[in-house]
């Protein structure tokens, strides 16, 4: 009698269980795929004699004082440049709030890099693939339902060799409204409309923001996370980026404005809240950290990470290329500049590595301003043969 009275009870305690079980599994998963089993470990900052770099400082603060800032007013933002992680020249100017000017700009004060943001989406996609989450070469037909565009590939999007229209263009162009699209408001637009194909999938290298809203996309159906959450768990906390977020709605506060050449505000529009290839905010110290990981195996092995690096379009001359995530500079004379600059509303960004020397370079800029790209690209000579040809800028 004793055993028939209580079964009920015993199975409601089954039912609560696996219900425990069940959740456990699930956070454990989900740490799994955002979160690190042991605490970062900064790389030692490289060896440089004072006198090293004392003469090192000099030549770089001279040069940004006779190209960026040479007239005062039409900088603002941060300049950080760095070599085996020691700070060889740092310079802020001008202020968060134009034309009131109150507030300065400042070390710790966030800053939109545009399309800088892809480096940290593409890392993101291949710690996926390091835990053996996504492949590469899997087809984004199995992960979108009614994916209309067969034969793009997760590497595809990478490298933009996937052929896919540009969401900037096409949004813009049937946007009567102006609200602001989402990613999957985005991707549910091309499933029901299809706007045609740049390119055959992998034919040609053709620059296109579509596809890491895509990647940001696939990252938070596989990880389970938000994109701003997953990257705030893999990298910013990881890396102690304190004051690096992926910008959300509710980041209007705290959010940097950006500006026009004039200090005319350059106003929100309906592409501010799509993500991926855009939308972080960061400061020149925290891409020195994001910088100085790169040269680590703690975000992803070695053998990944050389495959960021590695260029993959070949059908047109010349020296430029692309990695996944980064943009690449092939000299004639083997030199290797890793880089990616960005722009969008009044935001400029530049951010190079000169792997051979261990040189950073960090340009971020919220009034806009081209010659930020010009002054990066020129910058290398002071540190080997580079030439002094600048960089394209991008959206």
């Amino acid at each position: 009698m004793t055993r028939l009275k209580n079964k009920p009870y015993y199975s409601l305690i089954f039912v609560l269980c696996w219900l425990l079980i069940s959740t456990l599994n699930s956070c454990v998963w989900k740490e799994d795929v955002a979160s690190h089993p042991l605490p970062y470990l900064a790389p030692p900052l490289l060896s440089i004699s004072a006198k090293e770099k004392q003469e090192l400082s000099t030549r770089v603060a001279t040069y940004f004082k006779e190209s960026l800032l040479r007239f005062e007013g039409l900088f603002s933002g941060g300049i950080l440049v760095a070599k085996g992680g020691n700070i060889l020249f740092e310079h802020y100017a001008g202020y968060v709030d134009y034309p009131s000017k109150i507030t300065p700009l400042q070390e710790d004060t966030p800053l939109h890099i545009a399309s800088t943001s892809k480096t940290f989406t593409a890392i993101a996609i291949l710690q996926l693939v390091e835990q053996q989450k996504l492949s590469l070469d899997d087809s984004l037909s199995s992960y979108f339902k009614k994916w209309p565009y067969p034969g793009v590939t997760v590497k595809q999007l990478l490298t933009h060799r996937s052929g896919l229209p540009n969401y900037v263009y096409f949004m813009e162009a049937n946007n009567s409204s102006k609200t602001a699209f989402t990613n999957k408001e985005v991707i549910d637009w091309m499933i029901e409309h299809q706007p045609a194909m740049q390119a055959r999938p992998d034919t040609r290298f053709e620059y296109c923001n579509t596809n890491y809203l895509l990647l940001a996309s696939l990252i938070e159906k596989i990880s389970g996370y938000s994109y701003p959450e997953f990257l705030h768990r893999s990298i910013f906390e990881f890396l102690e980026m304190k004051h690096t977020f992926v910008f959300q709605p509710a980041d209007s506060i705290k959010a940097t404005p950006s500006y026009a050449t004039t200090s005319r505000a350059w106003p929100l529009d309906h592409l501010d809240y799509t993500y991926g290839d855009k939308n972080i905010y960061s400061t020149p110290r925290d891409l020195l950290k994001w910088d100085q990981a790169l040269y680590t195996q703690q975000l992803v092995g070695d053998s990944l990470l050389s495959l960021a690096f590695t260029p993959y379009s070949f059908e047109r001359p010349g020296q430029n290329n692309y990695g996944l995530g980064f943009r690449l500079k092939l000299l004639p004379n083997q030199k290797k500049v890793i880089y990616h600059f960005g722009r969008w509303h009044g935001n400029n960004a530049a951010f190079t590595r000169l792997t051979d020397e261990q040189v950073t370079v960090i340009i971020l800029g919220n009034k806009f301003n081209r010659q930020i790209y010009t002054a990066a690209s020129r910058s290398y000579s002071l540190f080997g043969p580079y030439g002094g040809e600048p960089q394209r800028d991008e959206e």
